[in-house]
């Protein structure tokens, strides 16, 4: 088992890591939280440092139910370690894909989690007519003409919908992703891959 001291004492004598005072950890390019489940309180340390620019969270934990590792994923933790396996090795070994943008997960928690995922694509988001990047086909059709310059009237006109059902679809969009205009969600669209 690992507690904050034991943490501090397994990583201070590495030199690949740099450790930092609490008051640093704005500086901080991953961050390490050490507890014994996923409760409201270390949920709410991870949206803390992560608000205060942390890069990458990494997650010493004893044990992390689904609606846990969920949680954890959907907060921003991008490495995983259980407390009885967080040997120093282990320990920089996660901290340092976390720190190169990687994400490390035990192997039977990944396979739970994208079991969570296939699940939340089956049951919430298909039956919407959602694919998982989060947009639907016709939202995607609309993005592309809008990325090609065509105004609403002419997008209307090329996929047979009136212009109030564009200006809906663009609406949605922005709304669902809290996008400012439709010029941010075709940046938004064209960054993630989507068109």
């Amino acid at each position: 088992m690992i507690s904050r001291a034991g943490l501090v004492s397994q990583l201070r004598p590495r030199p690949e890591i740099l450790l930092l005072e609490p008051e640093e950890f704005a500086k901080a390019r991953v961050s390490v939280v050490v507890a014994d489940g996923l409760d409201d309180e270390t949920l709410r340390t991870l949206r803390a440092l992560r608000s205060c620019g942390v890069d990458a969270l990494v997650l010493v934990v004893t044990q992390l139910d689904d609606a846990g590792l969920v949680a954890a994923v959907e907060v921003g933790v991008c490495g995983l370690i259980r407390r009885a396996e967080a040997g120093a090795d282990r320990l920089v070994q996660v901290i340092q894909a976390a720190a190169a943008g990687n994400g490390a997960v035990p192997p039977d928690l990944l396979g739970r989690l994208l079991a969570q995922v296939g699940a939340l694509q089956r049951n919430v988001l298909g039956p919407r007519g959602l694919p998982f990047a989060g947009l639907a086909d016709r939202e995607v059709e609309v993005l592309r003409l809008v990325a090609d310059g065509l105004d609403t009237a002419e997008i209307a006109a090329k996929l047979s919908y009136s212009p109030r059902t564009i200006k809906n679809v663009l609406h949605d969009v922005t709304s669902r992703l809290h996008l400012r205009n439709r010029s941010h969600a075709v940046a938004y669209a064209l960054r993630n891959g989507l068109i």
